[in-house]
């Protein structure tokens, strides 16, 4: 492959990438959630068993400081709730609320509707195929968001 035929995939990935986001973010907002993007990163952790906040620090590639200020945020807009951890008297254990399990499901349905339209352009068994590919290729681990 030449570099320029890597640059231009690189490209259309990360456009891919952003697009889906920004659908993603548009269609939880659309369903009555208040939010942005990285709420989501952070849901991804905290379901089902919830976490600490350096368990999500480390999670989302932040600072423990900017972990616990997007909790103190999720916890205002009444997505997540501290609760006591049930092994470690010291530390916090972060969970989502009913509202925050309304929230993921409304994320659900969004990636659902976004995947749809390339389902449209692309035909299903192509959708089922660029995943398996795009499977095999990306790194196992956390989502971050690109902050």
């Amino acid at each position: 492959m030449q570099n320029s035929e890597a640059l231009a995939l690189t490209a259309v990935l990360l456009a891919a990438a952003g697009d889906l986001t920004r659908r993603i973010n548009d269609g939880v907002e659309a369903r009555g959630f208040e939010g942005r993007p990285a709420f989501g990163f952070a849901f991804t952790r905290l379901a089902p068993d919830g976490a600490t906040v350096t368990e999500l620090a480390a999670h989302l590639g932040v600072t423990k400081q900017a972990a616990s200020q997007l909790v103190d945020e999720l916890v205002r807009k009444g997505y997540v709730e501290r609760r006591a951890h049930p092994v470690d008297a010291r530390a916090r254990l972060v969970v989502l609320t009913e509202r925050g399990w309304e929230c993921t499901r409304a994320a659900e349905a969004a990636a659902a509707d976004a995947v749809g339209a390339w389902v449209e352009v692309l035909g299903e068994a192509e959708v089922r195929v660029l995943c398996d590919r795009l499977a095999r290729i990306a790194p196992y681990g956390p989502l971050r968001p690109t902050w």
